[in-house]
């Protein structure tokens, strides 16, 4: 039997689907390999492979899953990586490939990318609220309506602002427009006798 070529992530050797299908369809030429989609929506897909012996019998499965968004490569192949996935999946349950791991090289990158790619949206989501505008007019309504219901210190207010928006706002002009705007306590109208 041949030797299946491995490729090193993290020091951890993962062979790659292709490998896996070589591997298979030179010393397993009368098995087959068959792929089918279990549920597709515009969003994702889910696959099933299954192998089975040259007298039709199921000897092994494997499912995959994938998102269309959760890569550039899926935007286009979320269905096509989803197959592959399913094969390497398949072909792992029957004993190719597996001697470091189960994981084909494909999914380990794919799983590394779309972690990248979320990582690097969060970033993204969180640089976009660090440059919005703060709209000052709503802070002060805020402000006010904390102190109306009289539960919570000025102080504790600002803090609550300061941890909010940290450096997008000037904690100095929120002090002296809320100042301005502070509800004062009514004087009742006295008559003299």
């Amino acid at each position: 039997m041949n030797k299946i070529k491995s490729i090193k992530i993290h020091n951890n050797d993962y062979v790659p689907v292709n490998e896996r299908l070589k591997y298979f369809r030179q010393n397993y030429p009368e098995y087959s390999l068959k792929s089918k989609v279990i549920e597709k929506t515009a969003d994702s897909v889910l696959i099933k492979a299954t192998i089975c012996d040259k007298d039709g019998r199921v000897i092994a499965t494997g499912i995959a899953e994938e998102l269309k968004d959760a890569s550039r490569i899926n935007k286009t192949s979320y269905v096509e990586n989803c197959e592959t996935s399913a094969w390497g999946r398949a072909l792992a349950n029957f004993g190719i490939g597996i001697d470091a791991s189960v994981a084909s090289y494909h999914e380990v990158i794919n799983a590394i990318y779309t972690q990248n790619e979320m990582e690097g949206q969060e970033k993204k989501e969180i640089k976009k609220k660090k440059e919005e505008p703060v709209d000052i007019s709503e802070i002060l309504l805020g402000i006010n309506t904390l102190r109306k219901r009289g539960d919570i210190k000025d102080a504790e207010i600002f803090e609550r602002i300061k941890n909010k928006y940290g450096d997008r706002v000037d904690m100095e002009i929120i002090k002296k427009k809320s100042n301005a705007k502070k509800p004062t306590a009514k004087k009742g109208n006295r008559k003299a006798s």
